[in-house]
């Protein structure tokens, strides 16, 4: 009931800030649709006619997911950065169901109101272009639910940092293009990367998406090397945010902006 509470708590939270600054919002997603079409233009432009219903397909699922990990990621060392400008981080700290339960159902509750604008922007790239992917929600759900996991850990470990060095902005701006580099590298060309987080995800989303692979077409040995990468990063991120918490109160660094 404490858990659900929480999560009802900063769901509403979310809801009411994308609410409120409606303008800030919509801005996010128009920024996001023009970098779109500026993609899509430039296969348009440059690409190879031959190529360039695929390549377009790509660009639509790769773009989407780097909106996903971006928003998931990025979004807990902001508010890390928020609270400690507004005073409360430390109030955080003091409530009785700790600081990182706060940022596990915030996590959640983000995700979940910012998938209804990432879905938004799936249809709306979908229409823009002309293509129609497979959205098999039986393949694409637990695909995109075990990537999360994997999220929700490199997000803890921004949020570690965050918590410690206060001022991330800039490295969250170059973290942009990191997480653009894992979803838009293709598997293929870097098998390494399957150990990255959500790499091997995004490689199997666009095999439902783009191919149309069907949940059970898809091998075994993939869903557990995605469950381990999951389960592998969450832990080593709330370890690591844990650690800066625990820094952080030791050194008098939650009081003070």
């Amino acid at each position: 009931m404490r858990w659900l509470n929480l999560f009802k708590a900063n769901l509403r939270k979310e809801y009411l800030e994308l609410r409120r600054y409606l303008p800030n919002t919509l801005a996010m997603i128009i920024t996001f649709y023009v970098i779109f079409l500026g993609m899509f233009a430039g296969i348009q432009l440059i690409g190879d006619p031959s190529s360039q219903d695929v390549n377009t397909q790509y660009v639509i699922v790769n773009y989407i997911f780097w909106f996903l990990a971006m928003m998931v990621v990025n979004n807990i060392g902001w508010e890390i950065t928020n609270e400690a400008m507004r005073g409360t981080l430390e109030q955080l700290c003091m409530s009785p169901m700790g600081m990182w339960r706060i940022m596990v159902t915030r996590l959640f509750s983000s995700t979940i109101v910012n998938i209804f604008m990432i879905v938004a922007l799936l249809y709306l790239s979908m229409l823009t272009t002309g293509q129609s992917l497979n959205i098999d929600l039986v393949a694409l759900i637990p695909i995109l639910s075990l990537s999360l996991v994997s999220m929700f850990g490199l997000g803890f470990i921004i949020a570690g940092m965050s918590i410690i060095l206060k001022q991330v902005q800039a490295f969250l701006q170059i973290l942009q293009f990191i997480l653009a580099g894992l979803t838009f590298v293709p598997l293929s060309t870097a098998p390494f990367l399957a150990y990255f987080p959500f790499v091997k995800g995004v490689d199997m989303v666009r095999e439902v998406m783009i191919n149309g692979a069907t949940i059970t077409q898809l091998g075994a040995g993939d869903f557990i090397i995605l469950t381990v990468n999951g389960v592998v990063y969450f832990i080593v991120g709330l370890l690591v945010f844990l650690y800066c918490e625990n820094v952080a109160m030791k050194k008098g660094l939650l009081a003070h902006y």
